[in-house]
């Protein structure tokens, strides 16, 4: 009987030590950056059981066999329809600002495609302005609504959506709707997804989370672009849920969420189309890309054409695109750089990036919600602020309600709007969207959204800082060690 216990406990340490050596190798091997593997390394070798565990969990990109699937076969499709898409070459801009130039031409090499003119934008910085526009699109809707959100909450104005939205769909209008499983977790124990579907709206759960299959695929992987669709030709995005800030999140104590959306006329809107098609396909296996329409673009030619480049990001498109157009848009910046986020936890390289251009003279300055939804985030970022503060950066705490707005100006020229927060989850591991946007006007506007925060926020005072207790220094460190996972 004792040989055969010394025998168990042999294979069990055996085979103990052969899986944390298997991890080991999976985490050397895979791609990704230093800081993020010895994290991964550093939790397998203190708590090893709990560290595999969380790494089978979520140290690798998996999208699960069937999703995969899909996505393999989705790609020659989509490759010919940037082609066909491509043949339509009066849609494509050949000028662009000194400063954003490169990065257009990134972002052509990168995804296949250029830049898109004869686009009008509108900037909509009020969160009942942005659903009273979208109840009057949808209600002039002839053919197809598509929406995605990550989180969709009922009450207030996004019941009347809602009930826009089913009259558009019983006169005929094809509509979908794709909402993200764990972010609208509500919305989908309540009795709405039968409201809708009943009333012919094809709803979707994105990345449904099932207990059994967790280690099949990444259960933390989450769709997190905010897209409308309305005929192929309006598009609206940027960082707002479908949800009502007088409604939304109230027992959480920090206040009102604010978020900005951008609404667009022009073939942008096609090229969001294609995206949402993309995300439909995988999720669903039903394909409704279809050959891209015949544009007439005249009618913005005589007003102010707005160039636009769509950076989406995820499994399935090109791998850290966003992170490069973020490096390049700083390292561009001559004069004045406004960032806005709710999560700050950068990349090294970002980091860098921005203390740099601060460095070297630009006017760099960083909007954050003092409060925010998240407190590892929370805490994480606040590591960051020494190294930012002492490069001459401009830190500026917003104090009227959770700042959910993810923008980037550059020189009063180059914008980027939409989903991405300027963490390590929307860089490189979530489903987001950006728009890129060449124009003085438009800048013009996202920079009076931008002051308009400022005026509402508190700024960090270097020395003030450099005196924070001890204990706040120590929370911040240890947080800041799961950042590159975070």
């Amino acid at each position: 009987m004792k040989n055969l216990y010394a025998i168990i406990n042999w294979l069990f340490l055996v085979s103990y030590w052969l899986l944390i050596a298997g991890i080991t190798l999976r985490i050397m091997i895979k791609r990704r950056s230093a800081p993020s593997a010895m994290a991964w390394l550093l939790i397998i070798y203190i708590i090893p059981l709990i560290g595999i565990v969380a790494y089978l969990l979520f140290g690798e990109l998996n999208l699960g066999k069937n999703r995969a699937e899909r996505n393999k076969a989705l790609w020659l499709s989509t490759v010919r329809w940037i082609e066909e898409f491509k043949e339509c070459s009066y849609l494509f801009a050949s000028e662009h600002s000194e400063v954003a130039r490169s990065l257009f031409q990134l972002c052509k090499y990168r995804q296949g495609i250029g830049g898109l003119k004869g686009n009008q934008t509108k900037l909509i910085t009020n969160t009942d302005d942005v659903m009273l526009s979208l109840i009057h699109d949808i209600g002039l809707a002839k053919k197809n609504i598509e929406m995605v959100f990550y989180t969709w909450q009922i009450g207030g104005l996004v019941d009347q959506v809602a009930e826009e939205l089913m009259a558009a769909s019983r006169r005929g209008v094809c509509c979908r709707l794709m909402l993200d499983s764990v972010g609208s977790i509500e919305f989908f124990r309540s009795p709405y997804p039968v409201i809708l579907r009943t009333a012919g709206i094809y709803v979707v759960e994105a990345l449904h989370v099932n207990l059994l299959r967790v280690f099949f695929h990444r259960a933390d992987l989450r769709q997190h672009r905010k897209i409308i669709l309305i005929d192929n030709y309006v598009a609206y995005t940027g960082s707002m849920n479908m949800v009502d800030p007088r409604f939304f999140k109230q027992h959480a104590g920090i206040g009102q969420w604010i978020d900005i959306m951008v609404r667009i006329e022009g073939p942008v809107a096609t090229s969001i189309g294609s995206i949402f098609s993309c995300d439909w396909e995988v999720e669903t296996g039903e394909r409704i890309l279809s050959s891209p329409p015949n544009i007439n673009i005249t009618k913005f030619e005589k007003e102010a054409s707005h160039a636009i480049q769509v950076i989406a990001s995820g499994p399935g498109f090109p791998e850290g695109v966003i992170h490069q157009a973020l490096l390049m848009s700083i390292y561009a910046a001559q004069k004045r750089l406004v960032m806005t986020t709710p999560y700050l936890v950068p990349s090294d390289d970002l980091l860098y990036a921005i203390c740099t251009a601060a460095q070297r003279g630009v006017s760099v300055h960083i909007i954050v919600p003092r409060y925010n939804d998240s407190m590892l985030v929370s805490w994480a970022s606040r590591a960051f602020f020494a190294e930012l503060l002492e490069s001459g950066v401009l830190i500026h705490q917003f104090e009227d309600g959770l700042l959910h707005t993810k923008s980037v100006l550059v020189d009063g020229q180059l914008s980027l709007v939409g989903t991405v927060n300027l963490d390590m989850r929307s860089l490189w591991l979530n489903f987001e969207i950006t728009l890129v946007i060449d124009n003085n006007d438009f800048g013009k506007d996202l920079e009076r959204a931008q002051e308009d925060y400022i005026s509402r926020s508190r700024i960090i005072e270097a020395t003030a800082w450099a005196k924070r207790p001890y204990w706040q220094r120590i929370v911040e460190r240890l947080f800041y060690f799961f950042s590159p996972l975070l």
